[in-house]
């Protein structure tokens, strides 16, 4: 019997209104997201990456097509904390420790104090973070601020995880070792990823499967089905069989231009 998608959009458009006119975000998206997949989503600046995720995440209303997130309405996946979001700054609020900026949605949502700290110090040691809950933001580099990041958008347990291009404004190797500690968190935790990028090796490297999308209006030009073994140390990305799929998304970036 074929698996329910997680995430499922039919023809989904997105037109917003400016004073300028309607600029189309999004146009004719298709696209299934199966439970435990690790999606990126690529494609230059503007193309609707972020906008799709968005969408995703309630915080953009399409204005055509359907979508789906577990069997309900974004809306109601929101309601029902079907999912964590990682944007692309930390955000961490200076005046909170670590410990207390991840605590924070479970406050919100009226955890007990008792089950926060176990949640805390369990996402903590998820993120290699343990015995910095103590600590402030600008105590820590630029990474460990993004794996706290993480650590937040994990700690009420969903299913989904929405990254919108957390590593982008991090020195390679940072990113590297981060890349590095994904695929490992998604292992041992089995979420559902949907992860904005820029770069083709991050994509091809981190990714189950890879959504190449055009320039706006945003269009998906392939989806490809990563062959690579879910093992993945850094120097696969030497191999032949990445470079042919890093060729594949570029192609599928190049084809993307033609619509211009």
């Amino acid at each position: 019997m074929p698996q329910t998608p997680v995430i499922e959009a039919k023809n989904l458009d997105l037109t917003f209104q400016t004073n300028d006119g309607p600029v189309q975000a999004l146009s004719d998206i298709s696209l299934e997201i199966r439970a435990g997949e690790f999606v990126s989503f690529i494609g230059p600046s503007g193309c609707g990456k972020t906008t799709f995720l968005r969408c995703v995440a309630a915080l953009e209303t399409p204005t055509g097509g359907s979508l789906s997130v577990n069997g309900m309405t974004p809306e109601a996946a929101r309601q029902a904390r079907a999912y964590g979001y990682v944007f692309q700054a930390a955000g961490l609020y200076p005046w909170r420790t670590i410990a207390g900026n991840i605590r924070l949605p479970l406050e919100i949502m009226g955890f007990s104090k008792a089950e926060q700290l176990s949640r805390v110090d369990k996402v903590l040691d998820l993120v290699d973070l343990t015995g910095f809950g103590g600590k402030y933001p600008w105590q820590l580099s630029g990474g460990m601020q993004q794996r706290a990041s993480i650590a937040r958008a994990l700690s009420f347990d969903a299913d989904i995880l929405l990254m919108d291009e957390p590593f982008g404004a991090l020195d390679e190797i940072v990113r590297d070792h981060l890349n590095e500690e994904l695929l490992k968190l998604w292992a041992r935790t089995g979420k559902t990823i949907g992860f904005v990028t820029h770069s083709i090796p991050e994509a091809v490297y981190l990714s189950s499967k890879i959504v190449v999308m055009s320039p706006r209006p945003g269009r998906i030009t392939d989806v490809i089905d990563n062959p690579l073994p879910r093992e993945r140390p850094l120097d696969i990305r030497d191999t032949p069989e990445f470079l042919a799929v890093a060729h594949r998304v570029r192609e599928g970036l190049r084809a993307g231009h033609a619509y211009d």
